[in-house]
C-alpha cells in the first residue's frame, strides 16, 4: 500500500512518516503540505528528521494523486471533508484520525464512504482501542449500581472538549448500559448542581503543557472504586496504529470501518 500524509509537517505527520518508513508491507507514497509552504519540494523523509526518502513533498492531494493508494488524515474536520470528498471522487482508501466531528460531518463522512473505504476512529491507539473493549464488558457486568466518571488530560494546544477519545469511551460505556449517551451525559460541574444522579455519566478535562493524552474512567460505589486508564506518553503510538488501518485496508470495499475492526474486536 501506497500512503499519502497530509500535513506531513506537522507533529503527527512526522510520526506518521517515520512509522510508514518502519513498518511493513506500506510505502510512503506522497507527503502534503499547505500550498505556499517553504518545505514544498523538500524531501519527505529529511522534513520528518529521518534521511531522505525520495518523495517530494507537494501542496495539495491533486498534485499526487497517482501516487497513493490511501491517505491518512489528522487535520481539522472541514479539510478532513474536503480530503474524504476528494478520495472518494479517485477512489482512494482514508483513514481518518481527526475528532471533534460533528453529527454533520459525521454523516458526511459516511457519504463518502459510500463510494471508498474509510477507516475512522477517534483514536488510533492500540491500546485505547483495547480499552474499549474492557470498559464495555465492565459497565455491563457492574450495572448501573455504579456512578461512571471519565477524566481527560491533553496538551494546551488542543482545540476540542472532551476529546473524541473521552466521547466514545462515554459512548462505548452508555451503549453497555442502554443509555442515550446525549441525555445523561454531564460536562463538568460548578456551583450547587445537587446530588448527582444516578444514570449521568460525568466528563472533566485537563489542558495543560505538554500531555500526549490521559484517559481514566470510574466505576464507583459504596465502598469501591474501578479505574480503568490509558496513558499516551507519544503520538507515535496513534501513529503506528493509524499505519496498521492504512495497510488493513488493502483489499477492503466501499464503507465505513473503525479500529475494532482493525483489531478484530468485534
Amino acid at each position: 500500500m501506497r500512503v499519502a500524509v497530509i500535513g506531513a509537517s506537522g507533529r503527527m505527520g512526522k510520526n506518521l512518516i517515520t512509522a510508514i518508513n518502519d513498518a511493513d508491507g506500506v510505502s510512503l507514497g506522497a507527503a502534503v503540505l499547505k500550498p505556499g509552504s517553504s518545505l514544498i519540494g523538500a524531501d519527505a523523509g529529511e522534513i520528518a528528521g529521518i534521511g531522505k526518502l525520495g518523495v517530494a513533498a507537494v501542496a495539495s492531494l491533486l498534485d499526487c494523486v497517482n501516487d497513493f493508494d490511501v491517505l491518512i488524515d489528522f487535520t481539522t474536520p472541514t479539510l478532513t471533508l474536503e480530503n474524504a470528498a476528494f478520495c472518494a471522487q479517485h477512489q482512494k482508501a482514508i483513514v481518518v484520525g481527526t475528532t471533534g466531528l460533528n453529527d454533520d460531518e459525521k454523516a458526511a463522512l459516511n457519504q463518502a464512504a459510500l463510494q471508498s473505504a474509510v477507516v475512522f476512529a477517534p483514536n488510533m491507539s492500540v491500546g485505547v482501542n483495547l480499552t474499549l473493549k474492557l470498559l464495555a464488558t465492565a459497565a455491563k457486568i457492574l450495572g448501573d449500581e455504579y456512578d461512571v466518571e471519565i477524566i481527560e488530560a491533553h496538551h494546551r494546544h488542543k482545540v476540542d472538549s472532551p476529546s473524541g477519545t473521552a466521547l466514545r469511551m462515554g459512548e462505548v460505556v452508555a451503549e453497555a448500559l442502554g443509555r442515550d449517551l446525549k441525555e445523561c451525559a454531564v460536562y463538568g460541574r460548578e456551583g450547587q448542581t445537587g446530588a448527582r444522579t444516578q444514570k449521568e455519566i460525568g466528563f472533566e478535562t485537563i489542558r495543560a503543557g505538554d500531555v500526549v493524552g490521559e484517559h481514566s474512567v470510574w466505576f464507583a460505589t459504596e465502598g469501591e472504586r474501578i479505574e480503568i486508564a490509558h496513558k499516551a506518553s507519544s503520538r507515535m503510538t496513534f501513529a503506528k496504529g493509524a499505519v496498521r488501518a492504512a495497510s488493513w485496508l488493502s483489499g477492503k470495499s466501499a464503507g465505513i470501518y473503525d479500529m475494532q475492526d482493525v483489531l478484530n474486536l468485534k
